[in-house]
């Protein structure tokens, strides 16, 4: 998803050619190899504090279980610190910025897949080539968290000038790594097995800061909170140790910086005691001619310095790392704040989410599932389960410092941002996002079908829908058109003065071609939004309903609400079911539906009487329906009213009265919560649980059995999910981010609505996707790509 804004010129979260100040971006554009995790790129994109960790403490330092336990902790315990996780490998060949619970655990049990190797710089291509697993040392991770625009990276001890050095020249890639990543890096001092005293002298020459994170000037040594040897700075507190490392990116330096914090004190007893194994596992490397095995000298050392101390080693390379985690995760939050404060966030970039490997799927290498992608028109994709027929648009938002500024025929400096939008866009990017976090067979199961102008803004729409993994073959071009486009202009305080929206292409485009579309496809669903115009929704309808597609419509907005409304006419009378399977409409669209469908004489229609006739609604579902309308709105907040607006201002009669034209309405209600009313009809009542539910307002369901035929008519309130009270709220894509998830349940599992517990779990997942959107300055929220492993959770 893009995130641009300019003060005058463009500072923030910079797109297309500015976007390539970004090397994660730039080498997302080269189809790099790069997953990374989706509350990762959410917090990246936003500004939020993230640590990076790495990953050979995982792979080569520990024994499991204790690798994949402290690695578990270092997480938890960045996280207590406000800050994001985001532990660094190579899996399968690609390289992976924040890992998921399973990657974690597949690299840390050895046993099962002892073919991780060390990372270095050197390695990182052929094991990419080779399609290895990887743990991340200092230096490789240092060159993955500067890709990803990361700024703290945590871990245990760096690596340096090795005994004999001055004549073996065996000197740790980690070093030279600090001079060309901006990246503070914060460990337990050298590690002790090293010599340290050179190792500082070359970190002198080398011209990398070395910052004792301590009451005094004294440099640990690893197992131990002093060398005997000094840094030549110190500080002892995170903000100070932030603001040095923003001073180094205001003046654009590329190198990094080293903060030396000590072992707990607790720990401090045992050092001398490891010191001592630590020697003599030096002098056993030695004439053992271990010290000659290049990579592999560490990890025997400190497997070991564990043999000789009976494990005690193990206890304090734990305790140094959670503390290193600790003081890690503080720094990267004052970073957060003071590049928040002085307005400098162009220093971080959004990013594109976790793209899948699909190596396996039919060939197609290049296709992520929300990565970088590439049309390999050489190579044809499989067809798509849903497809979203809608407008696909660029939104540009200009806001001045002052209101004062403006009016006055010239231009006004602030802030004007531009983002990816369109109700059909966001829509199919929520669903790609929540069926790709299903897994990656569900990467490509999204087509986003919507006419781009063969102008600026269509290529950068088309290259942003490549960018977050998702297919681009539903994109039209048409020759001579103008790409969708609205301008905004904001207040000072966010309201809107005044606006410019140019959506001819859409309002324009031909209907047969997304029938052509809808042939080559056969989906099991299909979904269009209000902003097609009436004719092209007839097309659309009529193919969908010839070919036994399942049409969701999403009404756009009030006065584009009844658009639908030509289509159900036109084929009233060609079926023995609702035309519309399914529709998500406020309660301002569903009114407005109303009016016009009566408006329109379909309320009038033989099929609109047959079918209320058929529902046999009668005095208990009058009473049930009034004792479900005392029923607070929330039971948490019963500021919010009861569910009498369902009775009083007529919803649920209106919603009875569109059934004849929509089989499945979901009624989004704002903080009301949903109210979702179906109609099941023959096979569908049979086939249905709801053929042995009754009325539960404990469950705040009303179910109606017809007492002339065997239709089910359902009504079911939805609480709305609890939003925290401290964050603040982007309400731009919730809706869309809601109907999105709706779809990928739907394609999941195409009889959702059938049972009270799936209906439940849909409803609930298609919430959870509006709330994480309401909280992101995104209209959908990258961690969409999480969502099927954070409720599972």
């Amino acid at each position: 998803m893009l995130r641009a804004s300019l003060r005058g010129t463009f500072t923030h979260q910079r797109l297309t050619s500015l976007r390539k100040a970004s090397s994660l971006s730039a080498a997302r554009e080269r189809r790099a190899p790069i997953d990374v995790h989706p509350e990762v790129e959410d917090a990246l994109a936003t500004g939020k504090p993230v640590v990076a960790l790495e990953s050979t403490i995982i792979t080569h330092g520990m024994p499991y279980p204790t690798s994949l336990e402290t690695a578990q902790s270092v997480e938890k315990i960045v996280r207590s610190t406000g800050s994001i996780p985001a532990t660094i490998a190579v899996i399968g060949g690609r390289i992976k910025i924040g890992l998921h619970p399973a990657e974690l655990e597949r690299l840390a049990d050895q046993r099962s897949t002892p073919t991780a190797v060390k990372l270095s710089r050197r390695d990182i291509g052929a094991a990419i080539a080779l399609k290895k697993d990887g743990g991340t040392t200092c230096c490789s991770t240092l060159i993955f968290a500067a890709l990803a625009g990361i700024k703290v990276f945590a871990t245990g001890g760096l690596g340096g000038v090795h005994r004999g050095g001055e004549n073996t020249m065996d000197v740790s890639a980690d070093l030279h790594e600090l001079t060309r990543c901006p990246v503070g890096l914060v460990s337990a001092g050298v590690k002790s097995i090293l010599d340290i005293r050179r190792t500082l002298e070359y970190l002198e020459t080398l011209g990398v800061p070395v910052v004792s994170y301590a009451e005094t000037h004294d440099f640990p040594a690893f197992y131990s909170g002093r060398s005997g040897l000094e840094s030549p700075w110190r500080v002892n507190d995170p903000r100070t140790a932030a603001h040095i490392l923003h001073t180094h990116w205001q003046l654009g330096m590329s190198n990094g910086a080293l903060f030396a914090v000590p072992i707990p004190a607790e720990y401090e007893a045992v050092g001398s005691v490891l010191q001592e194994a630590v020697e003599q596992a030096v002098r056993e490397s030695e004439e053992q001619h271990i010290s000659n095995l290049g990579k592999a000298v560490t990890p025997w050392l400190l497997n070991r310095v564990g043999e000789l101390t009976q494990g005690k080693s193990l206890a304090s390379n734990v305790a140094l790392i959670e503390n290193t985690a600790l003081v890690g995760g503080q720094i990267a939050v004052e970073y957060a704040k003071l590049a928040g404060d002085r307005h400098d966030q162009g220093q971080y970039y959004p990013v594109t989410g976790i793209q899948g490997q699909l190596d396996e799927l039919h060939g197609a290498s290049d296709i992520g599932s929300s990565g970088t992608t590439n049309d390999l028109k050489e190579q044809p994709l499989p067809n798509a389960s849903l497809i979203v027929v809608g407008c696909a648009a660029v939104d540009i938002t200009s806001q001045p410092l002052t209101d004062l500024d403006l009016g006055h025929q010239s231009t006004s400096p602030g802030k004007v941002s531009i983002s990816l939008g369109g109700v059909g866009r966001n829509i199919a990017e929520a669903a790609h996002r929540v069926l790709s976090s299903y897994g990656s067979e569900f990467s490509t199961a999204t087509l986003l079908v919507s006419p781009v102008g063969d102008d600026s803004f269509g290529r950068l729409l088309s290259e942003e829908t490549r960018m977050l993994g998702m297919r681009t073959d539903g994109l039209i071009p048409v020759h001579g058109g103008r790409s969708s486009v609205c301008s905004l202009l904001l207040e000072r305080s966010g309201g809107l003065r005044a606006g410019v929206a140019d959506m001819d292409l859409i309002r324009n485009m031909d209907g047969h071609l997304a029938r052509e579309i809808i042939l080559a496809h056969k989906p099991k669903l299909l979904a269009v939004d209000g902003n097609l115009s009436p004719e092209t929704l007839k097309v659309v309808v009529s193919e969908c309903l010839r070919n036994g597609v399942d049409v969701f419509f999403e009404p756009t907005s009030v006065v584009k609400s009844a658009s639908i409304l030509p289509a159900i006419a036109g084929n009233l009378n060609q079926l023995a079911w609702s035309p519309i399977a399914f529709a998500s409409p406020n309660l301002l669209e569903l009114t407005h539906l109303y009016q016009q469908a009566q408006f329109l004489d379909l309320t009038s229609h033989d099929r609109w009487w047959q079918v209320l006739d058929g529902l046999g609604l009668g005095s208990k579902f009058r009473t049930d329906l009034d004792l479900l309308s005392r029923r607070n709105a929330s039971d948490q907040d019963t500021s919010r009213g009861n569910l009498g607006f369902l009775v009083e201002k007529g919803v649920a009669q209106m919603a009875i009265n569109l059934l004849p034209f929509f089989r499945h309405l979901v009624i989004k209600c704002g903080d009301l919560g949903v109210i979702v009313v179906s109609h099941f009809m023959g096979d569908d009542a049979a086939e249905s649980l709801w053929s042995t539910e009754s009325t539960n307002h404990h469950r705040r369901c009303v179910v109606s059995h017809s007492s002339t035929s065997d239709d089910i008519v359902v009504l079911q309130h939805f609480p709305a999910m609890q939003l925290p009270s401290d964050v603040s709220v982007n309400t731009t894509g919730a809706g869309d981010s809601l109907v999105g998830a709706l779809l990928a349940a739907l394609v999941q599992s195409p009889k959702a609505f059938h049972s009270e517990v799936s209906l439940q779990r849909m409803i609930n997942t298609a919430q959870y996707a509006a709330l994480l959107s309401l909280q992101s300055p995104l209209a959908v929220s990258p961690l969409l790509s999480s969502l099927y492993g954070k409720l599972s959770h």
